[in-house]
């Protein structure tokens, strides 16, 4: 007899089935869980999301989509950034669909047929004439002519974006203010009305086009739209010289991080030019770098007094002397080598405006025809002559080790043209009104400032007009040989610069500053309000050109095309630049520019105002404060309060 393996028995006990139905679902609940955790959108996926007509909620947010459905005749470029740089939550999406040339010409065609018979009608029926049926027939033809060519293509483009608030309230004013920004330029947009959802996904990083809302363009057209118009010019070293008006971030910069710490302000009278070269200088200053100021108009005074600066006052009854004969304390070989012959050369141009061109250019006031006369070649060689022994009585030569000796003066100088043949008496004449004439003294005297202080104001307000472009053109000389002999980091800053301009030979000598003074670690700064004479000059666009750092404030009309010209403006540009409120400007480091507002602590424009009113509050409000001696002010803690 044979027995078979017995067959286990199906459980039917109703315990054992429940516990495996249990142990079966635990397990499928492990699985699910174990294979959510691993998905990503399980990590960004909102709480909830409820979609209502005129917004939804996103977890704990508000959010609202919009369509643009209405543009201008014209775009211009950077017509987004406004809305791209808004210091909001936004979701933007673009959707761009190109489409066949001949299909298009096809359809304009049939427009343009339809157009002109519409016009044909209404003239036969003596309608007035409907000028956008003109303009449609003007668009479609100039359209028909690139898209023949090849110069444009035709697309279809859907711009749709969703804004974000943590409240209705705030959902509704961040709608009031995008529609706004967009409305001011003619782009009208609505939000999607009972398609939430469908904007939801339209605006999401998935290229869903859901609403299909879309508007033809040509390549001119669309290319006004790229979103990426952001312009930022902040730095990890530098001074804060306002804010970005694109994006409201902070314009930190280094000027000498540029190819050259070269600048350039150009604004008409009371447009704040003054007012931001001062808060460039003050925030330099607590950074170590030393300043150089050429004062014409006495507005450096209160802020020189206040962080106990040197201010020099040139005037024909100050006691102040410089020696334009000075050679420099220069310790680089080379450099010593060409001391004498450089201060030669630098001789020759102030010489030649001190007998007779900033005179002739007064007497020529009002008749550009008149140039101010040059020396003959005659005269320059006799010139050059006399000062090369003028030099040499003094015991120096081109050997470096006679510079030390007592240099000659404008006297000296005098002395030896007078008794020397050619035409030395009659340069020796021209010559005599600096040495014992009207103009004594001032320049024809041994040197006695040396000045070692991080400040330093020249004022020349009180001299003579035939004499300050003489003056200017020495105090440039004696910033720049003093440049030479300690190569520290500093920025020299010539306020109404145009006077330089007039004149050849200054207008030669403060470009040939600008383009030497990289070597030197030191950066010019020109301001002036006469844009149209500066920029005519010829020495005039080299200094812009050598100049990396531009701040254009408002300009008035006239100057407008010039520097639209120089500085290749765009069509918003130009509008903007003589409609600027005080202290707001384009900032330009060089290949790029931004909307700059300029801004100043309380401190700070307490210091650098001219604003009479403001001088005169602050003047009534220091009578009390005897916290510390008159005219000084700690820089350390007062600038930034809490820094």
């Amino acid at each position: 007899m044979a027995f078979g393996k017995k067959k286990d028995a199906a459980p039917t006990d109703p315990v054992i089935q429940a516990q495996t139905q249990q142990i079966r679902e635990q397990q499928e609940v492990e699985v699910a869980f174990r294979k959510g955790i691993t998905a990503l959108r399980d990590f960004i996926a909102p709480s909830s999301l409820e979609f209502k007509p005129n917004y939804f909620n996103l977890g704990t947010r508000f959010a609202r989509t919009y369509y643009v459905f209405g543009y201008p005749r014209q775009l211009y470029t950077g017509w987004l950034s406004s809305m791209v740089n808004l210091d909001e939550v936004i979701d933007l999406s673009m959707y761009i669909y190109p489409v066949e040339s001949q299909v298009v010409l096809e359809n304009l065609r049939k427009k343009v047929s339809q157009l002109e018979a519409g016009i044909q009608i209404d003239s036969e029926k003596g309608r007035v004439r409907d000028p956008g049926k003109q303009a449609a027939i003007i668009d479609a033809e100039d359209m028909r002519d690139k898209l023949q060519v090849g110069e444009e293509r035709f697309f279809r483009f859907g711009l749709y974006f969703t804004i974000y608030a943590n409240s209705t309230d705030e959902l509704e004013f961040v709608s009031h203010k995008v529609e706004s920004i967009l409305g001011q330029q003619l782009v009208y947009s609505k939000p999607a009305s009972s398609q939430q959802e469908h904007g939801l996904n339209s605006t999401v990083p998935q290229f869903t086009d859901q609403l299909q809302i879309r508007r033809n363009m040509s390549t001119g057209a669309l290319s006004t739209s790229f979103p990426f118009t952001s312009a930022d010019l902040s730095q990890d070293n530098g001074i804060l010289y306002g804010i970005n008006m694109h994006n409201s971030g902070l314009v930190i910069f280094d000027r000498f991080s540029l190819e050259n710490g070269n600048a350039v302000v150009f604004a008409k009278s009371g447009a704040g030019k003054s007012f931001t070269v001062k808060l460039e200088a003050l925030r330099s200053m607590m950074f170590g770098t030393e300043v150089f100021i050429i004062d014409p108009e006495n507005e450096y005074q209160r802020m020189c007094e206040a962080v106990g600066g040197a201010y020099v006052r040139l005037s024909l009854n100050s006691s102040t002397r410089i020696n334009p004969f000075d050679l420099p304390r220069v310790v680089d070989t080379e450099e010593a080598d060409n001391a004498l012959r450089s201060n030669l050369i630098t001789l020759h141009g102030l010489l030649r405006l001190m007998m007779g061109g900033a005179q002739a250019q007064i007497q020529a006031a009002g008749n550009s025809s008149m140039m101010a006369p040059a020396l003959s070649p005659v005269e320059e060689a006799d010139l050059d002559a006399a000062l090369i022994e003028t030099y040499a009585k003094a015991g120096i030569t081109n050997d470096p080790l006679t510079h030390n000796a007592t240099p000659p003066t404008i006297n000296d100088l005098y002395d030896t043209l007078l008794h020397m043949g050619g035409t030395g008496p009659q340069l020796a004449q021209r010559l005599r009104k600096y040495t014992s004439g009207t103009f004594a003294g001032i320049f024809s005297q041994q040197s006695n400032i040396d000045i070692n202080n991080p400040l330093v104001v020249f004022n020349v307000r009180d001299l003579e007009d035939e004499l300050r472009p003489v003056a200017m053109y020495i105090v440039l000389n004696y910033i720049w040989n003093k440049t030479k002999a300690d190569q520290k980091k500093r920025i020299l800053v010539v306020d109404e610069a145009w006077q330089l301009m007039k004149y050849e030979d200054s207008a030669n000598f403060l470009f040939s500053l600008a383009k030497r003074a990289r070597k030197y670690n030191l950066g010019i700064t020109t301001i002036t309000q006469d844009v149209e004479d500066f920029m005519g000059s010829r020495m005039g666009r080299a200094i812009v050109a050598n100049a990396s750092m531009q701040i254009l404030l408002k300009q008035s009309s006239s100057a407008v095309d010039v520097l639209t010209d120089v500085f290749k403006l765009t069509t918003e540009e130009r509008k903007r630049l003589s409609q600027f409120p005080v202290g707001q400007g384009l900032f330009f480091a060089g290949q790029n520019h931004v909307h700059i507002q300029i801004v100043a602590s309380p401190t700070e424009t307490g210091l650098i105002t001219t604003n009479p009113e403001q001088v005169q509050a602050i003047a009534n409000q220091n009578q009390g404060d005897f916290s510390q001696p008159a005219g000084t002010i700690d820089l350390s803690n007062r600038l930034y309060p809490g820094v």
